[in-house]
Formats: C-alpha cells, structure tokens, sequence
C-alpha cells in the first residue's frame, strides 16, 4: 500500500472518529435539556451544555483571543458563532437537570486549561462526573502515530539506500 493511499485511509477514519454519532441541529431546532452541544471550528470542536431556552453553557476558553474566558451562559447562536451545531449523544450519570445545576455550578470560573480542563473537559464532568477530552487524547495519540509513520518511511528508504549501495560497490568491484 503506498503512503498516499494510507494517508487517505487515515484521515477518513479521523473524519469517522471525530463526528461519528453525532446528529446535526437542524435551524431553529431546540436540542434536548442537558444536550450535549458540539460546533465544529478551524482546528477543533467547540463544547458546551444546552441548559434550555436557547442558552448553553461553555467554557469561554480562548474564545476571545489570548485572555482565558469564564464558564459562562450564552445565547445558542452565539455558541455556534456562524458554525454548524450537532448534538453529541452519549451515556449521563445524572438526570437532564442534575447536568444542567451541575453545569451552572461553575458559572465564572476562570481556571480554563486547553490541555486539562477545556470546554469538552467541563462537559464531560457535568455529564459523566469524567475529566476527559477525547481532542486531547487524539492531540497525544499524534506524536506517536506520527513517529511511527516516519520510522516506517525511515526503515524502507534506509533499505533502499543500503541495497543500492551494495549493488553499487558489487558492480564496482566486480569491474576493477
């Protein structure tokens, strides 16, 4: 199989891993209470927790720029921000309400850590009482599948090099 065969191979189960099981919002649709709300952006996905009437609450996070937004309620569109909304399904440890005084019980915090307790950290916990990121958990899976990648493509072209070279100095030597 060639590396641009795989490379395509990769990034479609990628593509399957990110968005597999997900339902996308259609306009002007209410997503159940407690949903779990996800909008796709450039390089990441954008978490929060429908809590009704229209609203969600987020991790402002880096939202806006350099300075570390709160946990805080917004307006549903204004959690899209002009992007597409899915809602993520997935097991609750708790009712639909339990989620949403869970998820209102940290309304102004300000202890956002894109590694360690993002916008899809906090809905995890409200949810599931988890402290997970599974974006995160692809972010570290990365160095090592890319390692591997690059150790591969190493090995053969050291294999191609070293067959090259002895059929170069065998050829040498058996002219001289």
């Amino acid at each position: 199989m060639s590396w641009r065969t795989e490379n395509v191979i990769n990034l479609h189960t990628i593509d399957e891993w990110l968005h597999d099981g997900d339902r996308s919002l259609r306009p002007d649709e209410e997503p159940p209470l407690a949903s779990h709300l996800v909008s796709p952006r450039i390089f990441y996905e954008h978490h929060g927790i429908y809590v009704g009437n229209g609203r969600v609450i987020h991790y402002g996070g880096l939202a806006r720029g350099l300075r570390h937004g709160p946990v805080e309620e917004i307006s549903l569109e204004r959690f899209a921000g002009g992007h597409q909304v899915r809602v993520r399904p997935g097991t609750r440890l708790f009712d639909r309400c339990e989620v949403v005084a869970r998820a209102r019980s940290r309304l102004g915090e300000r202890s956002y850590r894109i590694l360690t307790n993002n916008c899809e950290h906090f809905c995890a916990w409200a949810l599931r009482d988890e402290r997970r990121s599974g974006q995160v958990e692809r972010l570290g899976a990365m160095p090592r599948a890319l390692y591997t990648s690059i150790d591969r493509h190493h090995r053969a072209i050291a294999r191609t090099l070293r067959l090259w070279w002895d059929r170069a100095t065998h050829t040498a030597s058996c002219v001289s």
